[in-house]
């Protein structure tokens, strides 16, 4: 039987952050929330900031695992300079079915685009 791990870090929703602003009634959460009754999507400024306070809020070098953002490529160099910011540095990107291509290639030319080959290993 092979040898368990285990990992400790956050699994970290953009739509569970921004449900919980909502549900709160917090000055993000009514923004968002004002700007969803026109349709699903929230404008890129809105999930920056909610994500800035998550990414701030945590402890420094605590481990996270993001779903759904960076969803831009902006979003993703934004992301870049907090992480900088912080002296921290992300392990690996998995870009799933549909991602941006321009965000996969950002990840890429980074060298830290996993591919699924990769993570069997």
């Amino acid at each position: 039987m092979g040898r368990l791990r285990s990992l400790n870090f956050e699994h970290v929703s953009p739509a569970d952050l921004l449900s919980q602003e909502i549900s709160r009634r917090t000055p993000l959460g009514i923004k968002a929330e004002r700007a969803t009754r026109g349709g699903p999507a929230v404008p890129g400024e809105t999930m920056v900031a909610l994500m800035r306070r998550w990414f701030w809020a945590r402890k420094p070098d605590a481990g996270f695992a993001l779903t759904g953002f960076p969803a831009t490529l902006l979003q993703a160099k934004v992301f870049d300079e907090w992480l900088d910011a912080r002296g921290e540095a992300l392990n690996g990107v998995l870009a799933t079915y549909g991602a941006d291509k321009s965000i996969v290639c950002h990840y890429r030319q980074l060298g830290l685009l996993l591919q699924t080959s990769e993570l069997a290993a």
